[in-house]
C-alpha cells in the first residue's frame, strides 16, 4: 500500500517537512479555502501540487480528501445542476491534474464528532473519545431538541443529567467546541442557535430521504467520474449512528451495499475507514473490506475501543476492537489481485488515521486527531504490520 499523510495546507502545524520524516510518500489534502459547491481551478490545484512537490521533500498529491458536498445536495433543495456540473468541472480539472483518487463523505451537517479532543492517558497522552452521556446532554439539555432523550436508558439519562447539573457554562462551550472540531480547515462552525436552524432545514428528511439525494448526487457525477478515470470513494459515517435526529446512510455494511449499488461502476467506490466502520458494534472491519475489496480505492487505518453505553475512544493503531493484521492482510490480498491482472492502478493508498498526542505534540496546536509524533508511531507500527505479512505467504494471512 502506498503510505501517505493527511496534511491540511499551508497552515498545518504539522508541515511536509514532517510528514516526509514519518516515511510517507504521498500527501492527502484538498483546497480548504474554497466554498463548498465552487469550482476548484486548474491554477489553484496545480498551486497546491507545487507545494507538495517542493524539491527535497520526493512527495507527491496523491488522494484528494476531500473534494466537499455542498450542504444542499444533501438537502435536496432548489435547483441542484449548477452545483452538480461544478463538481464535474472540478473533477475534470483534477483529473487534468493528474489527480485520481477523490475523497469524500455524505454526513449532514458535520463530519466526525467527538466530545473530548484530550482525553487524558497514563504519563500524559491524550486522545480524541466519544462519551455517549455528553452528546446526550448536549443535545437533550443543551440543545434541547426535541425528542433527543427518547429510547435511552435511565442510566445514561442521569450520567447526562448529573453532567449537566455540574457543568460550567466554560464546559458547555468547550463540548460544544469540540463538536464542532471535525469540521476542519475553513468549514462553516455552528452556535447553539445556528445548529438548531441547519437542524430545522432537515426537517422530514429521514434516511430514505437522504438516500435518494445521495443516490441522486451519485448520477449527476459518477458516470463523469468513470469516463474522466476518477475514482471517488465515500468515507464512512463518523460515528456509524445518527446524531441530533440526522440520519446516517454510510454505517454497515449493508449501507455500503446500497451506496455502491446506486450506481454501479467502479467509480463509485469506497475509503476503507477502520475507526469509522470500527465504531459500530455490528461491523466486522476486515470482512467488510473483504467483501467490498474490489472497490476499495483509499483505507484510512486506525483504531478504537468501544463502551457498552455507545462510547468509544480513539485506541493505538494496533490495539482497540479491531483486527488490524487481518484487515491489512485483506487489503494486500486485494492489491496482489489487482496486480496479477495486470492493472496500473493496484495500489492502494493508506494513512493512518488519527493519532495519539504524545511527547512534544502536546500543545504544538496541530488539528485535532493529526498530531505529527502521534500520526508518525501509527504508521510506523502499520508499516510493520505490511512488511511482515509481505513476508508470509498468502495462504498463511489472517482471514
Amino acid at each position: 500500500m502506498k503510505q501517505t499523510w493527511r496534511w491540511f495546507g499551508p497552515d498545518d502545524a504539522v508541515t511536509l517537512a514532517a510528514a516526509r520524516q514519518a516515511g510517507a510518500s504521498g500527501i492527502v489534502t484538498a483546497l480548504h479555502h474554497i466554498p463548498y459547491g465552487e469550482v476548484w481551478s486548474v491554477a489553484e490545484i496545480e498551486k497546491r501540487k507545487a507545494e507538495i512537490a517542493a524539491p527535497g521533500f520526493g512527495l507527491d498529491w496523491s488522494v484528494v480528501e476531500s473534494l466537499p458536498i455542498h450542504e444542499r445536495v444533501k438537502l435536496g433543495e432548489g435547483d441542484l445542476e449548477p452545483i452538480f456540473a461544478n463538481y464535474r468541472q472540478s473533477m475534470a480539472n483534477l483529473a487534468a491534474c493528474g489527480l485520481k483518487t477523490i475523497c469524500y463523505n455524505f454526513m449532514p451537517v458535520l463530519d466526525w464528532t467527538r466530545t473530548e479532543l484530550d482525553h487524558p492517558l497514563p504519563a500524559g497522552a491524550r486522545a480524541l473519545r466519544f462519551n455517549a452521556h455528553e452528546y446526550l446532554a448536549f443535545d437533550w439539555l443543551i440543545l434541547e431538541r426535541s425528542g433527543a432523550g427518547e429510547g435511552q436508558s435511565p442510566e445514561l439519562l442521569a450520567r447526562a443529567k448529573a453532567w449537566f447539573d455540574a457543568s460550567t457554562q466554560a464546559d458547555r462551550d468547550r463540548l460544544l467546541a469540540n463538536i464542532m472540531a471535525g469540521l476542519p480547515g475553513a468549514y462553516d462552525r455552528y452556535d447553539v442557535p445556528a445548529l438548531r436552524g441547519m437542524l430545522a432545514r432537515y426537517a422530514g428528511i429521514d434516511a430514505d430521504g437522504l438516500r435518494a439525494n445521495f443516490a441522486r448526487f451519485l448520477r449527476a457525477v459518477v458516470p463523469a467520474a468513470q469516463e474522466l478515470g476518477i475514482r471517488l470513494c465515500v468515507h464512512p459515517d463518523d460515528p456509524p449512528r445518527p446524531l441530533f435526529g440526522l440520519p446516517r446512510i454510510v454505517s454497515t455494511q449493508a449501507d455500503i451495499e446500497a451506496v455502491l449499488g446506486m450506481v454501479d461502476l467502479p467509480a463509485n467506490g469506497l475509503t476503507l475507514c477502520s475507526g469509522s466502520l470500527g465504531a459500530h458494534p455490528d461491523n466486522d472491519v476486515p470482512a467488510i473490506a473483504r467483501r467490498f475489496a474490489d472497490r476499495i480505492w483509499f483505507a484510512h487505518l486506525r483504531n478504537v475501543a468501544k463502551d457498552p453505553d455507545g462510547s468509544f475512544m480513539e485506541a493505538e493503531h494496533l490495539g482497540g476492537d479491531t483486527d488490524m493484521v487481518a484487515l491489512i492482510a485483506a487489503l494486500l490480498d486485494e492489491e496482489a489481485r489487482r496486480k496479477a491482472e495486470g492493472r496500473a492502478d493496484w495500489e492502494i493508498p493508506m494513512r493512518p488515521d488519527h493519532g495519539h498526542e504524545i511527547l512534544d505534540d502536546i500543545g504544538r496546536g496541530s488539528f485535532p486527531g493529526y498530531p505529527a509524533i502521534g500520526r508518525l508511531r501509527g504508521l510506523a507500527e502499520l508499516r510493520g504490520v505490511m512488511t511482515a505479512l509481505a513476508h508470509t505467504p498468502a495462504a498463511s494471512r489472517p482471514g
